[in-house]
């Protein structure tokens, strides 16, 4: 099933458009029966949860950070971690440019804008994100690479709505790609689009998608992972 699902995904993305199998709260089986159909890149959301699927899984997975991060469990998946899509602050690009030089490694960030209506999604206004790149203290990070941006739209069945959101990223993506990153060409990512509005964001200018239920199924919440880790240290 999650094979014939990951087929039907692939075949209705634009060409260059990435994707990402948003995995979090599914089994590890679920991720060998995906990884078996060809899937290399993995969205998870929560550290221990990723922490002990990337234990068991086979090393040549690209493990994404999708979900909000906080400060004190960076040092945790800094080691590994391909991509991480929700650095919604400065202290959390500091923190993580501080772990990866303890590793010795440069990590690939994106910047989440906060473009949805709704007030419980993180993430920096345009105006925040331009204030902050401005102000240039990420200039002086040698340890992360800043590769794009990741935004989520509303939830609602507007899909005008959920148009004009990712138009207002992309918009945002030109100026801070002129402004800041011009001469950059690894800042080229938009993060954009999930189960219900993928399709949208790849006709809006999405280069990365992140895919979960339509590939997976609903999540099972009270079934467990398969592993378990505790954190440590």
């Amino acid at each position: 099933m999650i094979a014939e699902n990951l087929q039907r995904v692939r075949a209705t993305l634009k060409q260059g458009v990435c994707l990402v199998a948003v995995s979090k709260f599914h089994p590890v089986e679920a991720l060998r029966e995906a990884y078996g159909a060809g899937q290399r890149i993995f969205g998870e959301s929560h550290v221990q949860e990723l922490m002990a699927k990337e234990e068991v899984l086979p090393k040549d997975i690209e493990w994404h950070f999708i979900g909000h991060l906080q400060t004190n469990k960076v040092k945790y998946i800094v080691p590994y971690i391909s991509l991480i899509h929700s650095v919604d602050s400065v202290k959390l690009l500091k923190e993580i440019n501080k772990q990866a030089e303890k590793v010795d490694r440069v990590v690939d960030v994106l910047l989440q804008l906060h473009v949805a209506a709704e007030e419980t999604k993180f993430g920096f206004t345009p105006g925040e994100l331009l204030e902050m790149l401005a102000a240039g203290e990420w200039k002086t990070m040698q340890h992360v690479r800043v590769v794009g941006l990741m935004a989520m739209a509303t939830n609602t069945d507007d899909e005008g709505q959920i148009a004009r959101e990712f138009d207002t990223v992309n918009q945002v993506f030109a100026t801070v790609k002129e402004c800041f990153f011009a001469d950059e060409p690894a800042f080229k990512e938009r993060s954009m689009g999930m189960s219900g509005d993928y399709l949208i964001a790849q006709d809006h200018g999405s280069t990365m998608v992140r895919v979960g239920t339509t590939i997976f199924g609903e999540r099972d919440y009270g079934k467990g992972w398969g592993v378990s880790l505790e954190l440590r240290g």
